[in-house]
């Protein structure tokens, strides 16, 4: 597993958290940002539960090699939740040398655990619009 930092202890550092594990390329790293029983949306409109099928989702995302980068719009803490309104985007050369330039508005939550760290609950990449497949 590559090296990274513990998951955010501030609401305001889950971004670049999930992004920091995103661009590893490592699923399991990347899984590491979700809490147990989290949700991933799919291009359906569904909610995964199952962590197969999220780090499945995932992948799919990650396989194209290139970094995500967001940006923040909106954030809304109360108490231990925090919502999230963000522009994220893969952009460059994939692997088979086409260029690919996939991007989003997702609406994501995030919960604050027992142990203080910030973790991702709901991740819905495209907020109220459903994803096309990658």
């Amino acid at each position: 597993m590559a090296e990274v930092r513990p998951p955010p202890k501030r609401p305001e550092d889950v971004m670049g958290a999930l992004a920091d594990r995103f661009n590893t390329g490592d699923i399991d790293v990347m899984m590491s940002i979700y809490a147990e029983g989290a949700a991933f949306v799919t291009n359906s409109g569904e909610a995964l539960t199952d962590p197969a099928l999220i780090r499945r989702e995932l992948a799919n995302f990650m396989s194209v090699g290139l970094p995500m980068t967001t940006d923040v719009r909106h954030m809304i803490v109360a108490d231990d939740i925090a919502l999230f309104l963000v522009d994220w985007e893969i952009k460059g050369t994939g692997p088979d040398g086409d260029d690919v330039h996939l991007r989003g508005s997702a609406s994501d939550i995030a919960r604050r655990g027992s142990d203080g760290f910030w973790r991702y609950i709901i991740d819905n990449p495209y907020g109220t619009r459903f994803r096309e497949k990658i």
